[in-house]
């Protein structure tokens, strides 16, 4: 992989969340402005570009290269839930012990992956970055929201209901249906989609540099405890995914776009989940951010690992 357009591609992300923390120092978006556009972009823009990187001809080698993606994202997600209980099990502090075990294991791979596979990789980027969004929704959703709901740890019910109808989920399933059958959407519809995936990197960036503007890093908000997980999430666990694919054989595009995703920084789902569960944001923002600052040198870090094996 050509390290010179990665670095440049990461780098072009960088401006535009400048311009996110640009258009927030101008009193341009409000609270509640960011949160519906980050709901159009969770929910209306990443299922539209699921769905059009699908639309593509069927190809057996694609979807077996696709399924071994799959198996890999999901033994290292089981790899990640053991390792973070074990590393994290004797912080005291409740609040950080959860943001700490979900920092480390959720990658901002919807917003943050998903444009960097696009812009990098076209369609087939996004094809298989689709399978790292099925791996990040399951566990997000099940263990994830668990780590910040104490009182259900032991209740083994699992809402499938609100897994299965996520907007992703079901535009996954859409999308398999249409690149198996060979079905073409009609050219308006095609062409809809394809208008709203296009403002998905632009969008997705200028969201994250709004949500950086409000993070002041000092002595008082930067905890030595933090540096545990922004070492697993930026270092540790996509190396660990990366040898996970390297052994099951896959390579290229399908393998350059699952370390991608897998390198991202901390998703921003841990201070909403910190939101929900009454708890202090300050360490959950904190990590969120220095994982997006380090990840300018941690991500083609990676990928140098990732050409040297």
């Amino acid at each position: 992989m050509d390290m010179g357009q990665l670095t440049s591609q990461i780098t072009l992300m960088f401006v535009l969340m400048a311009v996110g923390l640009l258009i927030n120092k101008l009193g341009f978006m409000h609270g509640q402005t960011a949160t519906d556009l980050t709901n159009i972009l969770l929910y209306v823009v990443s299922p539209c570009l699921i769905i059009n990187a699908f639309e593509q001809r069927f190809s057996t080698s694609r979807l077996q290269a696709l399924a071994w993606v799959m198996l890999g994202i999901l033994i290292t997600y089981g790899i990640m839930v053991i390792v973070t209980n074990l590393v994290f099990k004797r912080v005291a502090d409740v609040n950080l012990r959860r943001i700490a075990r979900f920092g480390s294991v959720y990658s901002n791979a919807g917003f943050m992956g998903v444009p960097l596979a696009s812009a990098l990789f076209g369609s087939t980027g996004v094809f298989f970055a689709v399978a790292s969004l099925a791996g990040f929704n399951i566990f997000c959703w099940t263990h994830g929201i668990a780590l910040f709901t104490p009182h259900q740890a032991n209740d083994r019910h699992i809402n499938w209901h609100q897994i299965l109808l996520n907007p992703n989920i079901v535009a996954i399933a859409v999308g398999l249906i249409v690149f198996v059958s060979g079905i073409h959407l009609p050219s308006l519809l095609n062409q809809t989609i394809t208008y709203i995936s296009s403002i998905n990197t632009p969008l997705s960036m200028i969201v994250i540099g709004n949500s950086l503007a409000a993070v002041k890093l000092n002595r008082h908000t930067l905890d030595h405890r933090l540096w545990g997980p922004l070492l697993l999430r930026n270092l540790l666990f996509p190396i660990i995914m990366l040898l996970i694919l390297k052994l099951f054989g896959v390579q290229g595009v399908p393998l350059y776009t699952t370390v991608l995703m897998g390198a991202c920084p901390v998703a921003g789902n841990v201070v909403l989940f910190t939101l929900q569960a009454h708890g202090d944001t300050s360490p959950a923002v904190t990590l969120m951010s220095l994982s997006t600052i380090l990840c300018l040198v941690t991500i083609p870090l990676i990928f140098t690992l990732s050409n040297l094996l």
